[in-house]
């Protein structure tokens, strides 16, 4: 009886520049006749590399059909993965086991953050000539509230532990990111940057900052992490002020707080104001708390939460409605 053939599907990620494949797959389309639904990118780079690549209709039985000539047929995969059509194929061998071994090849997959590729392409869509005429009126300036507005709601949901809506949540902050940088390839030539540009700064910026991972420096404890971080910090941004870099436009509470912080570790004796204006017993309140080790930012937060809660008790509405 003579042996069945074998049909090899050969899924890709779509999201790897086409043509670069496992041994295994290269073997595959070397080996075997290749042939796919429709042309694409990874048709392209295999025929760039003399394979024969043929574009046929999805029928199981054509394949099957070849196998008297072949012994091995290479069906490539769209970017999609081809479901239906693998389903179909997976059927009739079923019914029909003697007529063919079906082997799943994966020539390639998704590196981690592959999605962020996909984000990145939908934006530029959504921003594009065609795409979405809010997102092109926009601009930085326009955008800076709902940066923020994206911000507070992630950090609700980590405050309330809801970690599928910070899931959701981080996900719209993500979407402000994409879009300002999106934006800004619009801007003028000198002026001009990329996500890319972005994310790579970022990777500069945390390979510089952390060389106890990177550089094989000796640290004791997380502080001289900490250290390292700061002092790394201040050497690059050649700052005449410890308090240059600080968000200005961030709550007055958490403001206050961080000016503290840097004046602490900056080792500066600078007296508290002693007046008696509510401004200056407020900032006296947070350097207090800071002491104790305390959020003042987050224990405000929480007594006007529990004075919200009275409030509709006393109006006799549910939380929430």
């Amino acid at each position: 009886m003579p042996e069945a053939g074998r049909i090899v599907l050969l899924v890709t990620s779509p999201r790897l520049p086409a043509g670069i494949l496992t041994a295994a797959a290269w073997d595959f389309v070397r080996a075997g006749p290749v042939l796919t639904a429709t042309d694409g990118d990874q048709a392209t780079a295999l025929r760039a590399a003399g394979v024969t690549v043929t574009v046929v209709e999805p029928d199981p039985e054509a394949l099957i059909g070849l196998l008297a000539e072949h012994g091995t047929v290479v069906w490539l995969a769209g970017a999609a993965g081809d479901e239906d059509f693998a389903r179909r194929l997976g059927l009739r061998l079923a019914r029909e086991p003697s007529l063919a071994e079906l082997e799943l090849c994966y020539g390639s997959w998704d590196p981690p953050g592959a999605r962020l590729l996909d984000a990145v392409a939908v934006m530029d869509r959504l921003a594009s000539p065609g795409g979405d005429p809010w997102k092109r009126q926009q601009t930085h300036e326009t955008l800076a509230p709902y940066l923020l507005e994206e911000s507070y709601e992630a950090y609700d949901a980590i405050v309330s532990g809801d970690l599928a809506a910070l899931r959701e949540e981080l996900g719209d902050v993500l979407l402000q990111v994409v879009l300002h940088a999106r934006l800004a390839e619009e801007l003028p030539e000198d002026e001009r940057w990329t996500v890319d540009d972005v994310a790579g700064d970022l990777v500069d910026k945390m390979v510089r900052r952390n060389p106890h991972v990177f550089a094989g420096e000796d640290v004791e404890d997380v502080e001289a992490i900490i250290a390292n971080w700061e002092r790394i910090k201040k050497e690059e941004k050649a700052r005449d002020s410890v308090l240059e870099g600080i968000a200005l436009s961030q709550p007055a509470l958490s403001l206050a707080a961080k000016i503290l912080q840097r004046v602490d570790r900056a080792g500066l004796d600078v007296p508290l104001p002693a007046d008696p204006d509510l401004g200056s017993a407020l900032l006296r309140t947070v350097a207090q708390a800071r002491a104790d080790g305390l959020d003042a930012e987050a224990l405000l937060r929480q007594a006007a939460l529990r004075y919200a809660d009275a409030v509709r008790i006393r109006e006799d509405v549910a939380p929430g409605e």
